[in-house]
């Protein structure tokens, strides 16, 4: 269906007569990371690879990371016209990360840096690594990575910046919602690693920023074609996507670390055999990551 009216959206809109349609909104809720226990059969985020191959007039894919900026990503697109909008956002329980007031404005913006979360220090001062996410749980997943980070090494810059419109990636000359190189290159940076927390494949973000300037510093964690019936936080540990992974991907790659900080990435490869061996025996995760919340 979606890739017949995509087509028919595509040519009818080549009709002086036809008038634009409302908008075709499609809203993930099962999604992947949130597929535990129906098992590997159900888990696959392939629709959003299907979907970026359709004509960039028609198609729309957004991932809020809460339920405020679900809220204005909904908006925006029950008033839109002639599109295809996919939002893709979680059923269960998350925390919320924006007001509702900030989740509009970074909804507006599409991607933008989250200064609550980062560790930038002073005005001007370049970050060390670029810790990037789109979609619920990879953002989840990024934002408890970051509070280990400011804790274990307060001295790295850490930047955080999160997607919701995942078209803010493409460069502008192939997407009407792409970001200019110049604007690209303010937030990612043109020679800082980036560790990209996605809800899909992570080859879908390469191809996407493929042309852009810091692209070879550019290190996807996303869904990895590995999943059983077990719990949500083993789950994305199977994809390396969780926390932990997170920390440890930080310390490989961001030059000069990795000796400094031999200790705290031994700490996260331990966090991470406790977490699974506590799923094995317990049929749960751990209360550590299953009662987190951001600090203060």
């Amino acid at each position: 269906m979606f890739n017949q009216h995509a087509k028919w959206l595509e040519a009818s809109a080549q009709v002086a007569w036809r008038r634009p349609l409302a908008s075709l909104n499609y809203l993930l809720s099962s999604h992947v990371w949130r597929q535990d226990h129906n098992g590997f059969t159900h888990q696959d985020p392939g629709f959003l690879d299907v979907v970026l191959n359709k004509s960039p007039e028609v198609v729309r894919v957004y991932l809020p990371p809460d339920a405020n900026t679900l809220l204005s990503t909904l908006d925006h697109c029950l008033r839109s016209r002639h599109y295809v909008n996919v939002v893709v956002a979680g059923k269960q329980p998350q925390p919320d990360w924006l007001s509702q007031e900030d989740a509009e404005l970074h909804c507006a913006r599409g991607a933008g840096i989250w200064n609550w979360a980062s560790s930038e220090g002073a005005g001007g001062t370049l970050p060390d690594v670029v810790l990037a996410c789109a979609g619920d749980v990879p953002t989840l997943e990024t934002l408890a990575a970051t509070s280990i980070l400011r804790q274990e090494l307060p001295d790295l810059h850490v930047r955080v910046i999160n997607v919701v419109d995942l078209m803010r990636l493409v460069p502008e000359s192939d997407h009407p919602h792409g970001l200019p190189d110049a604007e690209f290159d303010t937030l990612f940076t043109v020679d800082r690693p980036v560790i990209f927390a996605f809800h899909g494949y992570p080859w879908l973000v390469h191809r996407l920023t493929y042309n852009r300037h810091n692209h070879d510093q550019m290190h996807v964690r996303g869904y990895q074609e590995k999943g059983t019936t077990t719990t949500p936080f083993d789950m994305v540990m199977l994809n390396n996507l969780d926390r932990y992974h997170l920390v440890m991907d930080v310390i490989d790659r961001v030059p000069g670390l990795g000796p400094r900080a031999a200790d705290l990435r031994q700490q996260m490869a331990d966090a991470r055999q406790r977490a699974r061996t506590w799923t094995r025996e317990y049929g749960e995760d751990i209360p550590e990551v299953a009662q987190w919340t951001w600090p203060g």
